[in-house]
């Protein structure tokens, strides 16, 4: 795999999503997602993540989430576990000055999204093969890269590789996109940091256990 970020359409059943933030060093970024400043726990693995005692849903409030944030190429990044508060925080996150990026790897439908904010304003957001149907302040801020990267059609409007009934695998159509995102902000994000990295974790919503142990099983 590369060390770009078009990897990231080949994943399954993996964290909520994974935040970038472009102008706030790791830990600034985890504390705009909510957590607090004496929050950290040592560096964790992804599966220690997922043996952290959380309540995803609760029937009168919100779940638990949190985040292992690290840093890569320029970018400081959040992965997302459970019920945690990109999808809330993006504009904030991006408060003065800041860039922030959002990817949510759903697989094939509802589709993965990508949202871009930029200095506390949600400028752009599509669903990967829906790119034809863009929103935010700025919609087609990426139009010509969508273009430019065979994902659209010069109207703007078509898609080039529609998925099923004989059209390409979701997960090639959703690469294509990415790699467009990827080029146009320069984002990495290296498969070992999912994989074995360890990276400090925190509690951004609810009251998960953040307890530890030291083989990632409770």
């Amino acid at each position: 795999m590369s060390e770009g970020i078009q990897w990231l359409a080949g994943l399954e059943n993996w964290m909520s999503s994974v935040v970038f933030a472009r102008g706030a060093s790791a830990r600034e970024l985890a504390l705009r997602l909510g957590a607090a400043p004496d929050g950290a726990t040592e560096p964790i693995t992804d599966a220690q993540a997922w043996a952290l005692d959380m309540e995803e849903y609760r029937p009168d409030g919100d779940g638990d989430g949190v985040v292992r944030v690290g840093e890569h190429g320029g970018w400081s990044f959040a992965l997302e576990y459970g019920d945690s508060t990109g999808g809330d925080r993006l504009a904030e996150v991006s408060c003065g000055g800041v860039e922030a990026i959002r990817y949510v790897p759903i697989q094939e439908h509802p589709p993965a999204t990508v949202h871009y904010a930029r200095d506390g304003v949600e400028l752009c957001a599509f669903g990967l093969a829906e790119e034809n149907q863009r929103f935010g302040t700025e919609p087609d801020l990426l139009l010509s890269d969508l273009i430019a990267g065979q994902v659209l059609g010069a109207d703007g409007t078509t898609l080039l590789a529609p998925r099923g009934l004989g059209g390409e695998d979701f997960r090639d159509t959703y690469r294509r996109t990415l790699g467009v995102v990827e080029r146009r902000f320069g984002l990495s994000l290296p498969p070992r940091c999912l994989q074995e990295g360890r990276l400090p974790a925190y509690a951004v919503r609810g009251t998960p256990d953040m307890r530890i142990d030291g083989g990632g099983t409770r």
